[in-house]
């Protein structure tokens, strides 16, 4: 499974690193890979947590995010 998330509040790397470590958190995710440029967050894995929880990490950790459908 694939869910992608629109991530508002990123500036540099360190920010990206938070969001990362964040969604990485997540049970059932396999990979997180986190663009500065874009503002997105690309999650993999067998099982994905629902869109609520993974934007809850990314608030918890401080930034905005909203689930693309």
């Amino acid at each position: 499974m694939k869910a992608v998330l629109d991530v508002q509040g990123m500036t540099c790397q360190n920010c990206v690193r938070h969001v990362q470590k964040a969604l990485e958190k997540l049970p059932g995710v396999q990979t997180v890979v986190v663009d500065l440029a874009s503002g997105q967050a690309t999650l993999e894995g067998a099982t994905l947590p629902a869109a609520p929880a993974m934007t809850q990490a990314v608030v918890d950790a401080g930034y905005q995010a909203t689930a693309r459908p």
